[in-house]
């Protein structure tokens, strides 16, 4: 007898905005761009990408291009599909000995 499995898609059980902002935190700590769009996309399709799309006043098909695997979005894109979410960036000082190249 096989067994039989399906892709876990962490969006339908990611439905609390604590956890969701805990997620977001986590990926933007590691610095890591595709961690980051993957956590927004995750975020994204658990709030409704066209409930986020109209909120960010990007297309459907835009937020879904700008996170998708190859996505590279713009700057701007970014922080309409963060503002829809409810998220704020902010900016924290890099100890000297944890900066790129130090």
């Amino acid at each position: 007898m096989s067994i039989t499995t399906v892709p876990f898609d962490t969006a339908k059980y990611l439905t609390d905005p604590q956890d969701q902002a805990e997620l977001l935190a986590e990926a933007f700590a590691t610095g890591d761009g595709d961690v980051i769009r993957k956590a927004v996309s995750i975020v994204a399709r658990a709030r409704g990408i066209s409930r986020v799309a109209v909120d960010a006043g990007v297309t459907r098909e835009g937020v879904y291009k700008a996170l998708g695997p190859d996505g590279d979005p713009k700057l701007s894109t970014v922080l309409n599909i963060l503002g829809a979410l409810g998220v704020k960036l902010s900016a924290t000082l890099v100890p000297p000995a944890e900066q790129v190249g130090a």
